[in-house]
């Protein structure tokens, strides 16, 4: 009888026990739940993230988990993400309030090659600016065939407008190049922008040509078009 107790005995104790450690609360609610401040004195640095997870609070169960650090950044940067190419049918938009000489390319939600469709708009052809902060924006094209006989007049050429308030300003603008030769007077009519603008939540963005007025209308059925845009920073 007594080897039968002292097996029992052994048996039992052999299996884990599991429990909640409570500091600073009677009532613990996790395996180990800090009802205070936690200090680390010693916390080495690494100069690389892959390999490792990044620390988080849940505010509401201030519960501490894991999370990838790309996570961080698909959050920070992937929401405004948008690109758009319009290789047929490009027109020029103009509406009373753009600058004179500014017309905007039609692009449409269709012609997306990345992004949430929803931070466009067919109805004014723009992109909507989701949260502020500092945006690269990347906008080219090319008129007709890219290469004309002839000087363009005006200067025509590539331009990014920022419609605030009902306020439209163009914020960049980069002309056509162009060349003129003793017997044969030449025009690169293919141009683009890239570069950081500071912009606020709301902004609608268009992307368009000044001193469009020049263009010849008939060449824009051979005319490609493309822009990229998103949050880089706060």
């Amino acid at each position: 009888m007594k080897t039968k107790i002292y097996s029992l005995l052994m048996v039992v104790s052999a299996i884990p026990v599991f429990s909640q450690v409570g500091i600073n609360t009677a009532t613990p609610t996790a395996t180990l739940d800090v009802n205070g401040t936690v200090k680390v004195r010693d916390i080495p640095a690494t100069t690389a993230l892959p390999g490792y997870q990044i620390l988080a609070l849940n505010q509401g169960s201030a519960q501490v988990s894991q999370v990838d650090p790309q996570v961080l950044l698909n959050a920070a940067t992937n929401a405004s993400v948008y690109a758009a190419k319009k290789t047929t049918g490009i027109s020029l938009l103009s509406l009373g309030l753009f600058p004179t000489g500014f017309r905007a390319v039609n692009f449409l939600s269709a012609e997306r090659t990345l992004g949430n469709p929803a931070l466009f708009s067919d109805v004014d052809n723009t992109y909507t600016i989701p949260s502020s902060g500092v945006y690269h924006i990347g906008f080219s094209f090319r008129y007709g065939t890219g290469l004309q006989a002839s000087l363009l007049a005006n200067s025509p050429g590539v331009g990014i407008l920022r419609t605030r308030a009902g306020v439209a300003t163009i914020i960049d603008n980069q002309p056509f190049s162009g060349a003129n030769l003793v017997l044969l007077s030449l025009t690169i009519s293919d141009s683009s922008l890239s570069s950081l603008y500071t912009l606020q939540a709301g902004d609608k963005i268009s992307l368009g040509l000044t001193g469009s007025t020049a263009l010849d209308g008939t060449i824009l059925g051979s005319s490609t078009s493309s822009f990229y845009i998103y949050k880089v920073s706060n």
